[in-house]
């Protein structure tokens, strides 16, 4: 199964929240990558998958200033 991935560079809280929150229901289970430009968006994505159940199994800082957060579940 390919590995989903969220794009929410560039928009603010909670968007980054909702759509990675869409694709964790979506998904139910699995691997999903988000890809976040703010370090309030990483707290919060990471926050809300370990509410969903799912587990932050890598928080990756990019040399640009993205972050690339892998939720697995």
């Amino acid at each position: 199964m390919a590995q989903i991935i969220v794009d929410a560079r560039g928009l603010s809280c909670p968007q980054p929240v909702l759509l990675a929150g869409e694709e964790m229901d979506k998904a139910g289970s699995g691997e999903l990558a988000v890809l976040v430009d703010n370090d309030a968006s990483r707290e919060n994505v990471g926050r809300a998958a370990v509410a969903k159940g799912w587990q932050v199994t890598a928080d990756v800082a990019e040399a640009d200033g993205n972050f690339r957060l892998v939720l697995h579940k």
